[in-house]
């Protein structure tokens, strides 16, 4: 079993930043594809970012991209994501997530092997 845990959320101004991580248990993560999703309170858990195991393939939802990106450290077994420009609609519990099967499978939700527990991000004045 491949455990995921997120850090880095918190409050955070209107235009602020922040860095999600998203630590996995083992070296086995090199081989998964990683995503970030989030959800906000009455909403659906939607797609953020993507990263496959080899940093090849990069995929944004439309309203993140220029503002967010997504990187990996195989040999941290750490995922992150830079967030800048945040704005309140950004506001949700984030949470990485690994499958197998590559990018275009997690943001489908076509294949998810595992979750993290999420970590809150809000942007408020």
């Amino acid at each position: 079993q491949l455990q995921l845990v997120e850090s880095g959320g918190g409050l955070v101004q209107p235009g602020g930043s922040l860095r999600l991580s998203c630590a996995a248990s083992d070296r086995s993560a090199s081989w998964y594809a990683i995503g970030w999703f989030r959800q906000a309170p009455g909403k659906k858990r939607e797609f953020v970012a993507g990263i496959s195991f080899s940093s090849g393939k990069l995929d944004y939802r439309d309203s993140v991209k220029g503002r967010f990106t997504i990187s990996r450290d195989n040999a941290k077994n750490t995922v992150y994501l830079q967030m800048i420009n945040l704005t309140p609609e950004d506001t949700a519990t984030y949470y990485c997530a690994a499958g197998l099967n590559g990018v275009e499978a997690l943001k489908n939700g076509d294949r998810i092997d595992f979750w993290g527990q999420g970590t809150q991000v809000t942007v408020s004045s």
